[in-house]
């Protein structure tokens, strides 16, 4: 690990990080959030995942997550949202390629050489920070926005005992019926549909897959939602049926956008303080 910058705020520090990561094979760059709890000892750790296009710039200077796990003691981790460089694999649109790993590990070339978001944020990126920051092993919760709140939901439902609560802002729930969910488990996973469901979070809930508690903010003005490319529905049945607890709020005339998440995010760091705090 390598800092490239550290800002205090709210009494705690926002660093930036490059490393080399074996999953992925390139530099990765990633940050951090450090509360003022942590300079006299271990803190529990909230992991973010955000979206297509985004960074891990977009949420730590828009979402004004820093100001509530400052209040709550919590650590703010935020992975980048794919490999990138000039030897990474990439294509000329939004939703596939740099910006748009969604999240799996990816089996098709080129793309299997770089694309292994999945172990890069469930195993390889976690293991690196309880080693070398103030973070309490083994005690961390997951969030995050769109395909990073799909991020979120799979993680949760596939490790089960390694995170202790999950959360999502308007998460694309069914990627195998939204386009935006085909295509890129098309292009990562290729055309075998049941390899899909792998990484499919209402695919999980129907196969059994279970945690204790799930909440998800919706916005009703969503435009994403109106498309079809979310699909809350779906998920929310899936719950019902296998007697899942899920809580999908959806909160009346907000967007796809980071306003919509800057309104809530303080809520949601509280529910996954109550969770980290208990154990």
């Amino acid at each position: 690990m390598k800092i490239i910058e550290s800002i205090k705020e709210f009494g705690g520090y926002l660093n930036r990080y490059t490393h080399q990561s074996d999953v992925c094979d390139c530099e990765m760059t990633f940050s951090v959030y450090l509360p003022p709890q942590a300079e006299s000892g271990k803190v529990p750790a909230l992991y973010w995942l955000s979206g297509l296009t985004c960074t891990d710039d977009n949420v730590r200077v828009k979402a004004g997550a820093q100001r509530y796990a400052s209040e709550q003691g919590i650590a703010l981790i935020f992975p980048d949202t794919s490999p990138r460089g000039d030897d990474v694999a990439d294509e000329d649109r939004y939703d596939i390629g740099t910006g748009a790993g969604f999240y799996v590990n990816s089996t098709q070339s080129p793309w299997k050489n770089n694309y292994q978001m999945y172990d890069y944020v469930t195993k390889e990126l976690p293991a690196l920070l309880e080693r070398n920051l103030p973070l309490i092993a083994g005690m961390k919760s997951i969030s995050g926005h769109s395909m990073g709140g799909h991020g979120a939901l799979i993680c949760a439902l596939k490790n089960p005992d390694s995170y202790q609560s999950v959360s999502a802002f308007a998460p694309i729930c069914n990627p195998i019926h939204g386009s935006w969910g085909k295509a890129c488990l098309n292009t990562y996973l290729g055309d075998d549909t049941k390899a899909w469901q792998a990484y499919d979070a209402t695919s999980l809930v129907e196969a059994g897959a279970k945690v204790s508690d799930i909440l998800i903010d919706q916005g009703t003005a969503d435009e994403f939602y109106d498309e079809k490319q979310l699909l809350p529905e779906n998920f929310q049945a899936a719950c019902d049926k296998a007697n899942q607890s899920v809580t999908i709020r959806m909160q009346d005339g907000y967007d796809h956008s980071y306003h919509f998440i800057a309104s809530f995010i303080g809520e949601h760091i509280a529910y996954h303080a109550k969770a980290l705090k208990s154990k």
